[in-house]
């Protein structure tokens, strides 16, 4: 890959400190888009068998996040506090156990989702059976604030540096060429849409169309996938905007409810169109760093 040139050397690195998410239940019985109450597990907790790099759609549940989640006022989710913790957090950065049995043991960040106002974080197997739910998580914040200096038409949000140059990028002239798994039409985007703070939350694909489901292939998406949202600009807002073109990485699973489906953290986005999506399977945040599903075997 080529390297990009960025203003990495003038990046400020900033500690911030959340504790294990609880497992959230937002009522006793939800309605799905097709008018069918469901009660299935939720945000929040520390997942065993959900990964990175898993498949985004089949599980007994809604809105999961892998790995563990991580917060620092379950009770002030809206806080500054907390809104500075997923701000700060950004997608590769070293994540540390501070307490409990896995003291020490480190992890990385995989996405922030909104509402809910979660860090994910992925952590090997063995350091998973030792997390409690009372376990804190220093996180060396570092990303917000990246340019990239060659290409100052294209915004960067929550992407650690070290992450930004691994990912399938190559430049072609004044565009960037960007490597994902899917592409999805402006008129697939729900919830989230509208939020100004790019640097916090998501916004998810709807996938309640089974027509769009099959010809954009969303059925086939993965947690971490790397993924193009057309004629959407990300720069100030989550907005249309015909030309645009943002890109984001999925940080939880699909969900039935309407307007909602796996949701995606902005990484790149353009008003112009600067950018140009290619189809590359192995666009997956897990496999760039080698964690969750693809994290080597001991």
């Amino acid at each position: 890959m080529t390297r990009l040139r960025t203003n990495e050397g003038k990046l400020v690195k900033i500690a911030v400190q959340g504790k294990v998410a609880s497992a959230y239940q937002w009522a006793e019985f939800e309605v799905a888009n097709d008018g069918k109450p469901f009660a299935l597990p939720s945000t929040g907790g520390i997942v065993y068998n959900v990964r990175t790099g898993d498949p985004a759609f089949g599980w007994e549940g809604d809105h999961i996040e892998p790995g563990v989640s991580a917060i620092v006022d379950e009770d002030k989710r809206a806080s500054r506090a907390n809104m500075g913790f997923n701000f700060l957090a950004c997608i590769g950065n070293r994540a540390r156990l501070v307490s409990g049995d896995a003291k020490g043991k480190t992890g990385a960040v995989t996405g922030h989702h909104g509402g809910v106002e979660h860090v994910t974080i992925d952590f090997d197997a063995a350091t998973l059976q030792k997390i409690t739910i009372d376990d804190k998580i220093l996180i060396e914040g570092f990303g917000q604030g990246i340019k990239l200096l060659d290409f100052p038409e294209i915004k960067v949000y929550n992407l650690d540096p070290a992450t930004l140059q691994k990912m399938p990028i190559r430049p072609a002239g004044r565009n960037l060429e960007v490597g994902v798994t899917t592409i999805v039409p402006a008129e697939l985007m729900g919830s989230g849409l509208g939020h100004n703070n790019i640097g916090t939350g998501d916004y998810d694909i709807m996938t309640h169309d089974p027509e769009a489901v099959r010809k954009y292939r969303l059925d086939r998406i993965c947690l971490g996938d790397f993924v193009a949202v057309m004629d959407h600009d990300n720069s100030f807002g989550r907005t249309y905007r015909k030309g645009a073109v943002s890109i984001g990485v999925v940080v939880h699973s699909n969900s039935t409810l309407a307007g909602h489906g796996p949701g995606i953290s902005t990484v790149l986005t353009s008003a112009a169109p600067r950018i140009k999506p290619v189809l590359n399977p192995g666009a997956n945040l897990a496999r760039l760093l080698k964690i969750g599903l693809y994290r080597p075997k001991r």
